[in-house]
């Protein structure tokens, strides 16, 4: 059994700016995981962006807390807090922060990339 904590050291010492916008870390990676990509925490501060871009695995972003406009390919939808957004592999993402607070969210990857 592996349990991570947003503030072990393992996690901090992952800590990046993701596409542009996010401060991200990765809680679960590569280095213990099997069958999954990742698992990683992103926030992004008001009026902030995730900057369009695509990937060439399957991904989910989940908001914790905040809102913002989350926009797969051709289409845009606003996103809360208990929104999940299914990404298929290769298609343009991005993330904009349209709340009053930061936007926090959970990222999980497929093991294809």
């Amino acid at each position: 059994m592996i349990v991570r904590n947003v503030n072990d050291r393992e996690v901090l010492e992952t800590t990046y700016l993701a596409h542009g916008g996010a401060i991200a870390q990765m809680i679960l990676d590569r280095r213990v995981l099997k069958e999954i990509g990742f698992l990683a925490i992103a926030n992004l501060a008001r009026g902030k962006t995730i900057e369009s871009h695509r990937d060439p695995m399957e991904e989910i972003y989940f908001v914790l807390s905040g809102e913002g406009e989350m926009s797969v390919d051709d289409e845009t939808r606003h996103v809360r807090p208990g929104d999940a957004t299914w990404i298929p592999a290769g298609s343009a993402h991005s993330l904009t922060n349209s709340s009053e607070q930061d936007l926090l969210i959970l990222v999980v990857a497929s093991s294809n990339w």
